[in-house]
């Protein structure tokens, strides 16, 4: 039988490869709760049929909490090496997906090297590049110029597209009402709040939704629809320009449901932690179930240098309840461009956090990993504490200059209590 997206294909009873690739992976969930899920719109599987190479994974509830890498150049710091160099650190550290943020150079000839050498799903944002590529005013952009990008993006082989199709007028209405402390702090929504401002007309993604929705459907691109207004600072968490824009993205969502086109919905942000579980829970009210793919949240706005910490407690919480996808945070967030090291150090964190929420939301299986690192603990095994290790690395050279100690540490050397249970057998 033939399919036009995995929503269609799962409205029909198809199995894709995709979804094969999910099953395999979320081994505690049975085909038919896959089916049923994906053919609701509550999972996606973002899988561009151009992106061949592709190893499918699901964002939704039940499944694994899924976490995202962001990387690319920018014009003061556009060293593609090192973005490769990320790209390939990335994979091998079990990131679930990249994004591809860069607005300087020859964007599409690394976009087109990123689909090649990717196994994992991919995300752009077209606004982005629609900026860097025309070199235009961004009053003088068109909405053709703007479609033009994003078919673009869509052909090179991108699985998710993040759009901020959801920031229209009556949004700007409730900024200009509701003063904030930061503003804008999206790029993708500032630069639309700009156009929409200085050519006094509606959004282009909004009002031109449905031409974005075939171009999705023909080659089954997701669509992550960007939260434009999301709040910068905890002052301006859970404000009426906030609550306002998910209300559209909850209507933009059934939309594209009727269209059979997949959407994941993008989230805050910078959010106190009483405010939290509310986030959630408004985001899958208001926008029907679909899958949530939040930034953080950054709980304190007072810890640069630290912002992956901060992220990491809130993506924990907001993981434990709804959140499905977390979209890392380096110790460079608010600072400079990340390297290969802050990658490193946001991805771990990050993974982290979603497998604290793995546990929480008693995924099958999730907590047996822990178990088996404890059992090596009891035992003293350091090889396969090392193994267990989601950082196998850290661990060893934390341990490199204490190898004499060949059972315990250097913390209790002779008093070590686990050392004298096995020896006194208790």
């Amino acid at each position: 039988m033939n399919y036009t997206t995995q929503i269609d294909a799962a409205k029909k009873g198809i199995l894709t490869k995709q979804m094969r690739d999910v099953l395999k992976e979320e081994k505690h969930i049975t085909e038919d709760f896959l089916l049923e899920k994906v053919s609701q719109g509550k999972i996606a599987i973002p899988a561009n049929k151009i992106h061949t190479n592709l190893v499918g994974k699901g964002v939704g509830d039940g499944l694994k909490i899924k976490v995202n890498v962001n990387l690319g150049v920018s014009e003061e710091k556009n060293d593609y090496e090192m973005e490769l160099d990320k790209v390939r650190s990335a994979i091998d550290l079990q990131a679930d997906a990249i994004m591809d943020l860069s607005i300087f150079g020859d964007t599409r000839g690394f976009r087109k090297k990123l689909v090649d050498m990717s196994p994992v799903m991919l995300g752009t944002v077209p606004m982005y590049d629609a900026v860097a590529k025309y070199g235009k005013n961004i009053k003088d952009m068109t909405v053709d110029d703007l479609f033009r990008v994003t078919e673009e993006h869509i052909l090179d082989g991108i699985d998710f597209l993040t759009i901020h199709a959801g920031l229209n007028r009556s949004c700007i209405d409730r900024v200009k009402n509701n003063p904030r402390l930061t503003h804008i702090v999206s790029r993708g929504g500032s630069i639309l709040y700009e156009w929409m401002i200085k050519n006094d007309k509606e959004n282009p993604f909004y009002e031109h939704f449905d031409r974005l929705l075939e171009m999705c459907k023909k080659y089954d691109v997701t669509l992550s629809l960007g939260d434009g207004l999301r709040p910068g600072s905890i002052k301006d968490s859970t404000d009426a320009p906030q609550i306002q824009e998910l209300i559209i993205l909850g209507e933009l969502t059934k939309a594209a449901w009727k269209e059979d086109v997949q959407v994941m919905i993008e989230g805050p942000g910078h959010v106190p932690m009483n405010e939290i579980v509310t986030n959630m829970q408004l985001q899958k009210k208001l926008c029907h179930g679909a899958p949530f793919y939040i930034l953080g949240p950054i709980v304190t706005d007072i810890a640069p240098g630290y912002d992956h910490i901060t992220a990491a407690i809130g993506g924990t919480l907001a993981a434990t309840a709804g959140a499905n996808f977390l979209c890392y945070v380096t110790p460079a967030e608010h600072l400079r461009l990340p390297d290969v090291d802050d990658m490193k150090e946001g991805l771990i964190v990050t993974r982290i956090a979603a497998h604290a929420a793995d546990i929480a939301n008693q995924i099958p299986g999730a907590i047996e990993w822990d178990h088996a690192m404890s059992k090596a603990r009891r035992n003293l095994d350091w090889k396969k504490m090392y193994t267990l290790a989601i950082d196998p690395e850290r661990a060893k050279s934390f341990r490199s200059d204490q190898e004499n100690f060949n059972e315990a540490c250097t913390m209790c050397g002779d008093m070590c209590p686990i050392q004298r249970a096995n020896d006194n057998n208790f």
